[in-house]
């Protein structure tokens, strides 16, 4: 009897064990599953070095709190109190606000938001505060913002400060400290283009919006051309992820003339995806026409629905504008647009359109590449198709332009 007690355990713990295996061999092959997935979604390398993922929609996090979200030493949280309104405060570690008609608020205000991470990239982070008395806003922060001292910063954001363009996302406020600098912006509600074209809600954007988008990109970009005549560049961060919607899905441009109060080094490395071929390298040289190569990828991006890096096309070309270009040469042009785009039927000849303005813009000779008011004019004499008379899109109604 004892010898089959015996028997009958040794089998119940060899039971035990084969299942505990059954359950690890499981475990591991999920998990290998997984990295064969994780492997065929990886981005490629820019030329910089960096890597540009396949779905570059900017992560999210749970709500954090902006003390946790960013460093601010205590000589920027004197004050407090509720949101209130008012001009300008010293600008020694504390707050300054651009326009006086402004909800004003202080650091400590900021401290004590529940704040949502909206994203990170070459610039800095950015987080979505919501001030307990006041607004929704934005705070973006940034570490290379050296390329000039506290004098030349502030003046260079008041300049900023007095731009006002339904195309542009105005600067509410800043701040300047020697080891990072913040500012302040409106929440936009409907987040970043890129978001929309590259997350799960890119059938959100039919032909008709999209065309509106580009238009309106084109208009704050010819905006800040006629009011920041003294930069070369005066966005030079044109990119989807800076193009962000508003509740009628209107363009507003962000980060925009950024480039002259950058760390020279930071500003040479940013946006590979998006640069004029003329500005890549430490020798590169900017222009006047380096943003409407980036007016052009961007249109590119909205036609085609594709991330504007590792598109590889003809003679190793791998920005997005040469991917285009190879389809074209292949007689296969239905094949480059947005499959996910609705609106299409009956505007093909528009769509054409405005792709060969988006393609003249890119190109790599500058002096065949259009200039801004020629771009600016192409775009808008593209028709726009008529409303539908109910939208599947969203339950929010549109504007006119």
């Amino acid at each position: 009897m004892s010898t089959f007690m015996s028997i009958v355990i040794l089998l119940i713990i060899l039971g035990v064990l084969l299942a505990a295996a059954g359950i690890a061999m499981g475990v591991l092959g999920r998990r290998r599953r997984r990295r064969r997935r994780a492997k065929r979604t990886d981005g490629c390398v820019t030329p910089n070095g960096e890597v540009t993922p396949s779905n570059p929609v900017l992560d999210t996090a749970p709500a954090v709190s902006i003390s946790q979200a960013t460093v601010i030493g205590p000589a920027a949280t004197s004050g407090g109190g509720p949101a209130k309104r008012g001009g300008r405060r010293d600008e020694h570690g504390r707050l300054v606000f651009i326009q006086e008609s402004r909800v004003r608020f202080e650091i400590e205000d900021l401290l004590r938001a529940s704040a949502e991470v909206l994203g990170s990239g070459n610039f800095g982070s950015s987080y979505k505060a919501a001030l307990q008395e006041g607004p929704e806003v934005v705070v973006k922060r940034f570490k290379d913002m050296n390329g000039v001292g506290r004098e030349d910063f502030s003046e260079h954001m008041r300049r900023l400060g007095r731009l006002s363009h339904p195309n542009l996302v105005p600067l509410v406020a800043y701040l300047y400290k020697k080891e990072e600098k913040l500012l302040i912006t409106d929440f936009v509600i409907n987040g970043s283009l890129a978001q929309l074209l590259h997350g799960n809600r890119g059938s959100m954007l039919d032909w008709r919006k999209r065309l509106r988008i580009v238009k309106g990109a084109a208009r704050g970009l010819s905006h800040l051309y006629e009011e920041l005549p003294m930069l070369t560049v005066p966005h030079g961060h044109l990119k989807s992820s800076n193009v962000l919607l508003d509740g009628t899905f209107q363009p507003a441009l962000s980060d925009y003339a950024l480039v002259p109060v950058l760390t020279a080094t930071h500003a040479a490395q940013v946006m590979m995806a998006y640069k004029a071929p003329e500005c890549v390298g430490s020798h590169g040289k900017p222009s006047r026409k380096s943003d409407v190569w980036s007016l052009g990828i961007l249109t590119l991006e909205v036609l085609t629905g594709k991330f504007p890096a590792c598109r590889q096309g003809r003679q190793g070309t791998s920005d997005l504008a040469g991917w285009v270009n190879s389809v074209i040469t292949e007689e296969r042009t239905g094949e480059v647009f947005d499959e996910d785009m609705s609106g299409g039927k009956g505007n093909e000849e528009e769509m054409l359109k405005l792709l060969q303005v988006a393609l003249t813009c890119c190109e790599a000779d500058i002096d065949k590449r259009l200039d801004l008011k020629s771009a600016l004019a192409g775009i808008e004499e593209i028709r726009e198709p008529e409303p539908e008379s109910s939208s599947t899109l969203t339950g929010e109604g549109e504007s006119k332009s």
